[in-house]
C-alpha cells in the first residue's frame, strides 16, 4: 500500500540521528509542493510526533511532557502559552524561560513538574512566527530608521531598511510587514501603507484598527455588486411573501442608528394570549451565498461600532439603504410570529418570508417617556400609538420575569458612553444608561432568537447557535472561596452550580458596596459565548436552545441562519444537501467577534485617558472597586478608573490584608475596602499605557454608598405598573 506524505516524513526524520531540516526535506520530497510539506510538517507538531529544535531542525518527540500552543505575552515580560491540540487551562511562561518568544508566537513548551496544580513550562522553540503585519511608530535615531509596535507586548524594534520608508517621517504611524527575525530579537520590515502622523485627529483609532487586522475600505467588486442592487424593492420581489404591510409594525433603536434590521409589534389576542412579530432585514435576499459582498461579510464577520466610527460588515449602501427597516418604505424581511400566554409560555410559532412598510422610526429616549408616561409632547405627538406600547411593555414584562424565574443571568455591569467633537477628541463620558425601552426590544429579539433555535433543533435541522457552556468548576470553586472574604456562601454544590442558583446568588448581594467587585470576578469565573454547529445550550441566558438571527447587518452568524431558514425552513429542502461549512463559519465569526471586542474595548480606553489627561489636579468622587498590595482602584461614576498606589499613602504605612481585600494602616488603622466612597485626585493619565493616577484629595472623607433597591423589589415595583 502506498505510504502518505505524512508517513514518509515521519520514517526519513526517525532515520536522521541529528534531526532535519526544512530545506532537507524538500530535497527529499521534490514531487510534492513546499506548501503541502509546510502543511504536513505544521500538523506532525500539533500532533506532537515531532517538534523543532533551536538548531531549526526537526526530530521525533514522544513525550507528554512537550504542549505544543500559542504564545500569548503580557507586556510585564511573562506570558502564556495557549494550547492548541488538547484541552486544559494555559501554561505561565517566566520572561527568563520565553527563549525569544514574542506575541501569537507558535511554540513547543517543556512542561515544569511543578508541586501546584498550575501548569508552568519553558518555551524549547518557536515553531512558527505569529506576528506578520504591526501597527507603530516611525522614529530614527543613531541606530537607524525603526517602528516601534504600538502593542506593547512586542518589545521590540522593527529596523526599515531606507528603500522600504514610503516616505515615512519620524512620528508618522505605519503600517509594517515583517519579513525577518533578528538574533538579537528584534526584526526586520517594510512599511506598506502610512496610517498619517500621530497627532493627526483619527489616526489614534485608525492604528488600533489595523493593529487589530480590522478591513477598513471594500474590495472593487464587493462596491460594484451593491451599486447594482436597486434602491427601492421592486413589485416583483413581494412574490410568494406575505403581505404585512397594513399592520402597526416598528423599529426603536438609538437616535444615532442607520442600520436598522429590526421590527416588532404586539397584539392582545381575544384569548388573553399575545402575538409578537419580529421582522428582521432579509439581508440574505441581496448577498447570495459566494456573491463578492458574501465573501467580504464572511472575512469581517461583524460590523465593529468604535467611538467615532463604523465599520460595517456589508456596504452602506445596504446595511443604510435597502436593507436598513427605514420608515415608510417597502422591506423584504424574514418574519417569526410568536403566541405567547399570559405567563409567557411560548404557544404556537410561525417562520415566514415577508413584506412589510414600518409605521414609525421610534428612538429609545421617546419610548422610554411612553411607558413612563413623564414627558406630554411625546406622549402627544404618539398618542396613537400609546396603547400599542402599553401593549409591547406588558409582553415585555412577562417575557422577563420567566427569563430570571427560569435562571437568567443579569450583570449589571456599567458601560460608557463617549462623545467626541469632529476631530476624535472626546468631549463627554457618561454612563449609558439601560431603560426600559432596550430592554425591551432586548426581550423580544431574546425571544426570538429562542425561538428560531428551538425550530430548527426540533426539526433536526442544521443550524449555527450561540453557545455558552456552564463555567469549569474549577473557576467556580476560586469564586466560591473568593465571595467567603465577604460573608457570602453559594448554595449548591459548586461542580453542579445551575445559572439560576448564581442569579439567586447575584440578587442577594443587589445594592451592597462589594456587588461590583463580587459581578465582575463572577463574570470571569464565566466561560466565552461562542458561535458552533452544535446546539450545547446557554448557560447564561438559561436557554436550551439558542441562535442570533436578529441582527444579519452587522453578524454573520445570523446572515447563515437566514439561508438555513430559506432553505430548510422555507423551500423544504434535504438537510443533507447542505453546502455551508457551518462549523468553520463558526470558528471564524467567534474569532471576528473577539476582535471587534478587543478593538472597541481599547479604543474606549484610549479615548477615557485623553478625556482625562487635561484634568490633572482635579478632585473626583469614587468608589473603591478592587484593593491590592500594591494600591486600591477607584471607579468614577462616569466608569473612569484609576489606582491610588500604597506609596501616595503617607499618613501610614498601609499593609495589605488578603483576607478581607483590605489596605489597613499600622498605626492608625484607617481601613480602605472594596465599595468605600473617597475623595482624589488625577496625578497622571498615561495615553501610552492607557491608565490613570490618583492620590487622595486632602479633604479626603468617607461618605456611605445609599442602599439601592434589591434587583427583586426593582422588577417586582415595574411588573405591578
Amino acid at each position: 500500500m502506498e505510504k502518505t506524505l505524512r508517513e514518509k516524513m515521519v520514517r526519513v526524520i526517525r532515520l536522521s540521528d541529528t534531526g532535519i531540516t526544512f530545506e532537507d526535506l524538500l530535497d527529499e520530497f521534490i514531487t510534492s509542493s513546499e506548501e503541502e510539506i509546510q502543511e504536513t510538517l505544521n500538523q506532525l507538531l500539533i500532533d506532537k510526533e515531532i517538534w523543532k529544535n533551536e538548531e531549526n531542525r526537526f526530530t521525533l518527540l514522544a513525550n507528554e511532557s512537550f504542549v505544543y500552543g500559542r504564545f500569548l505575552a503580557h507586556e510585564k515580560g511573562f506570558g502564556f502559552v495557549q494550547r492548541l491540540s488538547e484541552e486544559g487551562e494555559d501554561i505561565f511562561v517566566e520572561g527568563k524561560n520565553k527563549n525569544g518568544a514574542l506575541h501569537h508566537d507558535l511554540v513547543m513548551v517543556k512542561l515544569k513538574k511543578m508541586r501546584t496544580k498550575s501548569d508552568e513550562g519553558k518555551v524549547l522553540s518557536i515553531v512558527e512566527r505569529g506576528m506578520k503585519k504591526i501597527v507603530g511608530t516611525f522614529q530614527q535615531d543613531s541606530l537607524g530608521t525603526y517602528v516601534i509596535p504600538d502593542d506593547k507586548r512586542l518589545p521590540i524594534k522593527i529596523f526599515i531598511p531606507s528603500e522600504f520608508h514610503a516616505g515615512a517621517v519620524i512620528g508618522h504611524k505605519v503600517y509594517c510587514e515583517l519579513f525577518e527575525y533578528l538574533v538579537d530579537g528584534n526584526a526586520k520590515g517594510k512599511i506598506i501603507e502610512l496610517l498619517g502622523h500621530q497627532n493627526d485627529p483619527g489616526v489614534d483609532i485608525l492604528s488600533i484598527v489595523y493593529k487589530h487586522d480590522i478591513p477598513t475600505e471594500f474590495p472593487e467588486e464587493v462596491q460594484e455588486q451593491a451599486l447594482s442592487i436597486p434602491d427601492e424593492v421592486p413589485e416583483e420581489a413581494f412574490a410568494n411573501r406575505r403581505d404585512l404591510r397594513d399592520q402597526t409594525i416598528v423599529t426603536i433603536d438609538g437616535e444615532d442608528a442607520k442600520d436598522l434590521d429590526d421590527a416588532v409589534t404586539v397584539t392582545k389576542l381575544d384569548n388573553g394570549n399575545y402575538r409578537l412579530g419580529v421582522h428582521i432585514a432579509d439581508v440574505s435576499h441581496y448577498v447570495p451565498q459566494g456573491s463578492p459582498i458574501d465573501k467580504e461579510a464572511y472575512w469581517r464577520g461583524t460590523s465593529v461600532y468604535l467611538v467615532d466610527r463604523v465599520i460595517p460588515m456589508i456596504p452602506h449602501r445596504l446595511s443604510n439603504g435597502i436593507c436598513s427597516l427605514n420608515p415608510h418604505v417597502n422591506r423584504l424581511v424574514l418574519s417569526c410570529e410568536m403566541e405567547f400566554d399570559p405567563s409567557g409560555n411560548l404557544v404556537q410559532h410561525d417562520i415566514f418570508e415577508s413584506v412589510i412598510k414600518t409605521t414609525e422610526r421610534m428612538t429609545y429616549t421617546d419610548v422610554n417617556h411612553l411607558i413612563a408616561k413623564d414627558n406630554e409632547e411625546v406622549s402627544k405627538r404618539y398618542k396613537d400609538l400609546l396603547p400599542f406600547f402599553d401593549t409591547m411593555y406588558e409582553l415585555s414584562l412577562i417575557l422577563r420575569r420567566k427569563r430570571f424565574d427560569e435562571g437568567a443571568i443579569d450583570f449589571d455591569i456599567k458601560e460608557a458612553k463617549i462623545l467626541v467633537d469632529e476631530d476624535c477628541q472626546p468631549t463627554e463620558i457618561i454612563e449609558r444608561t439601560r431603560g426600559e425601552a432596550e430592554r425591551l426590544i432586548e426581550d423580544f429579539m431574546l425571544a426570538a432568537n429562542d425561538t428560531i433555535a428551538y425550530h430548527l433543533c426540533k426539526e433536526a435541522l442544521p443550524g449555527m447557535f450561540r453557545v455558552h457552556e456552564s463555567p469549569s468548576p474549577a473557576k467556580l470553586y476560586h469564586f466560591a472561596n473568593f465571595i467567603t472574604m465577604f460573608g457570602y456562601r453559594l448554595k449548591g454544590k459548586v461542580d453542579e452550580m445551575t445559572s439560576k442558583q448564581l442569579q439567586n446568588f447575584i440578587e442577594r448581594i443587589q445594592g451592597k458596596k462589594e456587588e461590583p467587585i463580587i459581578s465582575r470576578v463572577l463574570l470571569r469565573s464565566m466561560q466565552k459565548a461562542k458561535y458552533s454547529d452544535v446546539n450545547s445550550g446557554h448557560f447564561g441566558l438559561a436557554k436550551e436552545f439558542y441562535t442570533h438571527f436578529t441582527s444579519p447587518i452587522r453578524r454573520y452568524p445570523d446572515l447563515i441562519v437566514h439561508r438555513l431558514i430559506r432553505e430548510f425552513v422555507i423551500n423544504k429542502s434535504d438537510p443533507n444537501t447542505l453546502s455551508l461549512a457551518l462549523g468553520e463559519i463558526a470558528e471564524r465569526a467567534s474569532m471576528t467577534e473577539r476582535r471587534a471586542v478587543d478593538a472597541e474595548r481599547e479604543t474606549q480606553e484610549l479615548k477615557k485617558t485623553e478625556y482625562m489627561k487635561d484634568r490633572i489636579g482635579e478632585h473626583f468622587q469614587g468608589i473603591i472597586c478592587s484593593v491590592t498590595k500594591f494600591g486600591f482602584f477607584v471607579e468614577l461614576p462616569n466608569t473612569i478608573e484609576g489606582i491610588v498606589h500604597v506609596s501616595s499613602l503617607q499618613d501610614d504605612h498601609y499593609e495589605f490584608d488578603e483576607g478581607k481585600l483590605q489596605l489597613v494602616g499600622k498605626r492608625k488603622k484607617k481601613v480602605f475596602a472594596i465599595g468605600d466612597s473617597v475623595s482624589v485626585s488625577l496625578v497622571k493619565a498615561d495615553i501610552d499605557e492607557r491608565k490613570m493616577y490618583f492620590e487622595l484629595a486632602k479633604e479626603e472623607k468617607e461618605t456611605k454608598k445609599p442602599k439601592k433597591k434589591s434587583f427583586r423589589d426593582r422588577f417586582n415595583s415595574l411588573y405591578e405598573q
